[in-house]
């Protein structure tokens, strides 16, 4: 039996566990949710879809215009709406912006139709990563460590809640997704089959 073979086998038993949900990567900026994401998608033959991207796609804008121009509650509101209706196109790897796993109603609708991934980084790690792009709204101040510390004593509590955690380490993107897919194959199969009595 080829590895290659015993690879897909492997994908092939998680999509079957996985039914038409989705696997949604939850976790700050900088923590891999994209790039992890892409290669996922394409580890287990799924499409791929990031929320930040529809996001733009729908608006027309990008996600700093749309904070200058309306606001962030305008942001998480249309980010929710995007979720929602991507959750309803399962099942595919669902990458989604740092804060949108923060709205309950998203966080209920990810439990209803999907498998949450948090993938959680320290604050270095993320610091060395998104200084390496200047798109980041929420960092656009005078001291962005010191943001992003706060925005983990905010959010990981509530990313707690994710069904799987993964932490993210500065390795090959590759060996990440293989870290990914073994919690996905764990969490997966002690979930009950439906065909207890």
């Amino acid at each position: 039996m080829t590895a290659d073979f015993v690879q897909d086998e492997k994908a092939a038993a998680l999509r079957d566990r996985l039914g038409p949900r989705s696997i949604v990567l939850v976790g700050m900026m900088g923590a891999g949710k994209s790039s992890v994401g892409k290669r996922l998608a394409r580890r287990l033959v799924l499409p791929f879809a990031d929320a930040d991207t529809e996001i733009e796609q729908a608006a027309g804008m990008t996600i700093p215009e749309i904070f200058a121009h309306h606001g962030e509650p305008a942001f998480r509101d249309g980010e929710k709406k995007v979720i929602a209706r991507l959750l309803e196109n399962g099942p595919m790897v669902l990458a989604t912006g740092g804060g949108a796993f923060m709205n309950e109603d998203t966080r209920e609708a990810i439990a209803r139709q999907g498998v949450s991934v948090w993938l959680k980084a320290d604050l270095d790690l993320l610091l060395r990563r998104v200084r390496r792009r200047d798109d980041r709204p929420l960092l656009k101040n005078e001291d962005p460590a010191g943001t992003l510390a706060r925005l983990i004593d905010l959010r990981y509590p509530i990313y707690a809640q994710a069904a799987i955690t993964v932490v993210s380490h500065d390795v090959p993107q590759d060996a990440m997704v293989e870290v990914v897919v073994d919690a996905l194959t764990r969490h997966l199969s002690a979930e009950p089959t439906g065909d207890a009595p």
